[in-house]
């Protein structure tokens, strides 16, 4: 591969307003529409010029939330403090802040749509 192996992720949700809420708190950020026919979607920011992948929540009819088999991980400074963020927002914590070696730390973490993500920091 010549770049980084993912380029998009998107998170399916049931009610977007919840969701958009959740995710604004606890990273801190303000999501941006996307426009697209018959699909709601909220993106994360962007910086074109720095490394990783943006994505954004999804709510198409059709497809649930919760239940899936891939995980998203953000990256952030520490990841005790988004963590500390989810339940304020009202989500739970499935694994608090747990150290991978010489990787770094994870915290894994469930929004208010059922769908566990991780966020991933070096201290």
């Amino acid at each position: 591969m010549v770049n980084n192996p993912v380029g998009w992720f998107e998170i399916y949700v049931q009610d977007m307003p919840r969701a958009k809420a959740f995710y604004e708190k606890v990273f801190q950020v303000k999501l941006e529409e996307l426009k697209a026919p018959d699909i709601e979607m909220w993106s994360f920011p962007m910086q074109m010029d720095k490394s990783g992948a943006s994505g954004a929540l999804v709510h198409m009819k059709g497809v649930p939330s919760g239940g899936n088999s891939t995980l998203v991980y953000f990256s952030c400074e520490d990841c005790a403090v988004e963590a500390a963020r989810v339940t304020q927002a009202g989500g739970k914590i499935q694994n608090p802040k747990m150290s991978i070696g010489e990787y770094g730390f994870i915290a894994l973490v469930v929004d208010t749509e059922g769908n566990m993500f991780g966020v991933h920091s070096m201290k």
